[in-house]
């Protein structure tokens, strides 16, 4: 069974949330005046990941309204192609540049529950049938339910675990005379 094959759309908001409560509870000691504070053996800072998180949650639900509205979705977005991911990124980190860490987790907060919303809002057909909706592509291992994982599930998993390095590097540099 294919890790983004959840029994239910219960079951996939329910691990989006754990997973979610979880990246999220490691920034409770990592001040705002840490926020950008880059270390090599982390290729992110503290907010470029929660940044990373608003872009492309924020893509993904704006690739399916924009279908419903009858546009033709440009993947990942208008003005990057596939192979501009890096760009994607920068755009990203750049949007939320301006906001401390205590205003990206509120961000990240309010879309999280936004995105568990849209998913409440979808059918199972949309969820487990390739093909109801255009911009999942037409490879049947990509239904909507894994484009739902790979951009919440994962990423918050993996997250969690860079901002624990950073952290454990970042007392380390501060421990040294």
């Amino acid at each position: 069974m294919a890790t983004y094959a959840y029994a239910s759309k219960t079951d996939l908001k329910e691990e989006i949330h754990k997973r979610y409560l979880l990246l999220d509870g490691e920034y409770n000691d990592i001040d705002d005046s840490q926020k950008d504070i880059r270390l090599p053996e982390v290729d992110r800072t503290p907010a470029e990941i929660i940044a990373y998180q608003l872009g492309w949650l924020n893509l993904v639900m704006s690739w399916d309204k924009n279908e419903k509205e009858g546009e033709v979705v440009q993947m990942p977005s208008p003005d990057y192609k596939w192979n501009q991911l890096g760009e994607l990124y920068q755009s990203f980190y750049k949007n939320y540049s301006d906001c401390t860490l205590t205003e990206l987790r509120h961000l990240f907060r309010d879309l999280e529950k936004k995105w568990l919303d849209w998913i409440d809002n979808l059918s199972d057909d949309e969820l487990y049938t390739q093909g109801v909706h255009k911009w999942t592509g037409d490879n049947p291992n990509w239904p909507m339910i894994r484009w739902i994982h790979i951009n919440s599930v994962a990423p918050f998993t993996s997250f969690r675990a860079k901002i624990r390095k950073w952290k454990k590097n970042h007392a380390k540099v501060n421990l040294l005379p």
